[in-house]
């Protein structure tokens, strides 16, 4: 028996990291990554898709959002949709199909041969005696939905691990957790996130997809890379390059873009002050390279004083006063770099 194991979905996300028209394609891209992971399942003899929490990214979702969902789960009667809401998703609504199976705030179960699927949905009321209450047994594949915090303390949001070691649980399904993570629960079973499918922002970088279970005696698991645009964060050192398009090519030369990604470009090191615009010239450059590029100069600023001490003009004497203050190194630093771009007329942003 092969189960899908996927969550964080978040149909309906604003995506407001990025430019309108890229949040325009990144959402769409959410909708057509869970059809093709359906499409995959179907074509690879999944018999159960787990969506452990926040399917849609708030109680109120778009008309067209849970129309797609709906229709998915209609259009593919062979595969059991088992849906457990998180905190982002929707109210309870009436809507019935076959092959969707839901949780509410009491423990239920739906089994597939000796394959027994139970999950509940964690409110306040309940957050802290769904643990008791879990009556798994020994002879069965047991596999647990839940959507928290993997914790050892109690919450709405929290899974409490150590309450669950011990249960007869070979795989614990869990969402919240944005990014794929698996570790031993106990001596028999493991718990897992499958990750979202793709991510949303500059906090959700690295490989998006979801978990294909594979279940024959026992269950045996898989990371399935699935987004369509993985959002990568590339850090390179610039130090003592001397213009945006010098670094321009540095970058180029250190970074693999992908056409289709999402890129968050940190420049590090030390560089001479008086390089103005360096992150809007450096993200024009590099603008063709990807879906899309944001640029965020970290470099620390340094001045070269001994171009100042004999200078008479406004700047020379600038210099003098910052390098005889009481400063720091690092604040004279960002001091000399604001004041010297404000005297030569360029707009500054502190």
């Amino acid at each position: 028996m092969k189960i899908i194991h996927t969550a964080d979905i978040h149909l309906g996300s604003k995506i407001n990291s990025f430019p309108k028209d890229v949040s325009t394609v990144r959402k769409e891209e959410l909708r057509n990554s869970f059809r093709r992971m359906v499409d995959f399942a179907k074509q690879n003899g999944v018999q159960v898709v787990l969506i452990s929490g926040d399917l849609f990214d708030g109680v109120k979702p778009l008309v067209k959002d849970k129309d797609f969902f709906y229709s998915v789960v209609q259009n593919n009667p062979d595969i059991d949709f088992l849906y457990l809401k998180g905190n982002h998703d929707l109210a309870s609504e009436s809507i019935e199909y076959p092959n969707l199976k839901t949780f509410s705030t009491g423990w239920a179960s739906y089994r597939y041969g000796n394959v027994v699927i139970s999950g509940v949905e964690t409110v306040s009321e309940n957050a802290t005696s769904i643990y008791s209450t879990l009556n798994l047994k020994e002879s069965d594949i047991n596999i647990v939905m839940l959507h928290g915090e993997a914790s050892d303390s109690f919450g709405v949001q929290k899974v409490n691990l150590s309450k669950l070691r011990g249960k007869n649980i070979d795989y614990l399904a869990l969402g919240h957790y944005h990014s794929h993570l698996k570790n031993q629960l106990d001596d028999r079973g493991v718990y897992a996130y499958s990750g979202c499918l793709e991510g949303r922002g500059y906090d959700e970088t690295g490989e998006k997809g979801f978990v294909l279970l594979d279940i024959d005696n026992k269950i045996s698991s898989e990371f399935i890379p699935f987004s369509q645009s993985n959002i990568s964060l590339v850090k390179v050192d610039v130090s003592n390059l001397k213009d945006a398009y010098s670094i321009y090519l540095n970058v180029k030369a250190v970074a693999n873009f992908d056409k289709k990604g999402i890129y968050r470009v940190e420049l590090h090191g030390e560089l001479d002050a008086s390089i103005d615009d360096l992150e809007s010239d450096v993200k024009k450059y590099l603008s063709a390279s990807a879906l899309y590029i944001d640029v965020k100069d970290l470099t620390k600023k340094k001045i070269d004083v001994s171009k100042y001490e004999n200078d008479t003009s406004l700047k020379g004497e600038f210099v003098r006063l910052v390098y005889a203050s009481d400063l720091t190194d690092d604040e004279k630093a960002k001091v000399l770099s604001y004041g010297l771009k404000s005297l030569s007329g360029v707009e500054v942003d502190i």
